[in-house]
């Protein structure tokens, strides 16, 4: 990368695009809504489940300059959806305050495990083990999504939830090949702890982005 592009990455000016489409939230409080998703490149948290781990190296996806990025959502919805990757690996905050001088709501989904940057109408928590959020995260959280493989899942889950504010909303959800296996652990603790939602992967049900 030229050392002048690679200053505006540095800066924010330019982020490592993987790719952004306009589709269904498909989890979490806003499911079924229409909305822009941004996905940035880059991610060190290492979920071996993840279902995006092209998303990891941001060498592999183009700095793309944030006029060029709003732009494009524009000509889609109100609504952005800013993913990774690990989005908050980048300085967030040029590319949110141009989408929201165009009048965009902005969502995040990140792990929360660094600094927070940029401005969000919506800030979807999904901890993990293996890089814990920042206290910042856990504060902010307006959702705490978290994603269950395993019994211990559980067992995170609600040591997290004793960190967010009592207005977080809070959600288990299966990953993708485990989801018949631990669906009826999950539905017994939410039966057993009704403060905690199902969430699902619906858009994967549905055959949509």
């Amino acid at each position: 990368m030229e050392s002048q592009l690679k200053e505006q990455v540095n800066l924010g000016t330019a982020l490592p695009l993987m790719e952004a489409f306009y589709t269904l939230q498909g989890e979490g409080y806003h499911k079924g809504s229409a909305a822009y998703f941004i996905r940035i490149g880059g991610c060190d948290v290492g979920c071996h489940w993840c279902d995006v781990k092209e998303s990891w190296d941001a060498e592999k996806h183009p700095p793309t300059q944030i006029d060029q990025i709003v732009e494009e959502a524009q000509k889609y919805s109100d609504t952005i959806v800013i993913t990774g990757g690990e989005p908050l690996m980048w300085n967030m905050q040029p590319l949110t305050t141009a989408l929201q001088a165009v009048g965009m709501k902005i969502h995040i989904e990140t792990s929360g495990a660094y600094p927070i940057t940029g401005e969000w109408d919506w800030f979807c928590l999904s901890p993990k083990k293996n890089k814990l959020p920042t206290e910042d995260a856990v504060a902010r959280a307006n959702e705490l999504k978290v994603i269950v493989y395993n019994k211990d899942d559980l067992r995170f889950a609600e040591a997290q939830s004793k960190k967010v504010s009592k207005d977080c909303i809070l959600y288990l959800q299966p990953e993708w090949s485990k989801r018949d296996k631990v669906m009826p652990l999950m539905v017994d603790y939410v039966l057993a702890n009704p403060k905690w939602k199902i969430s699902l992967q619906t858009h994967k049900y549905l055959n949509i982005p």
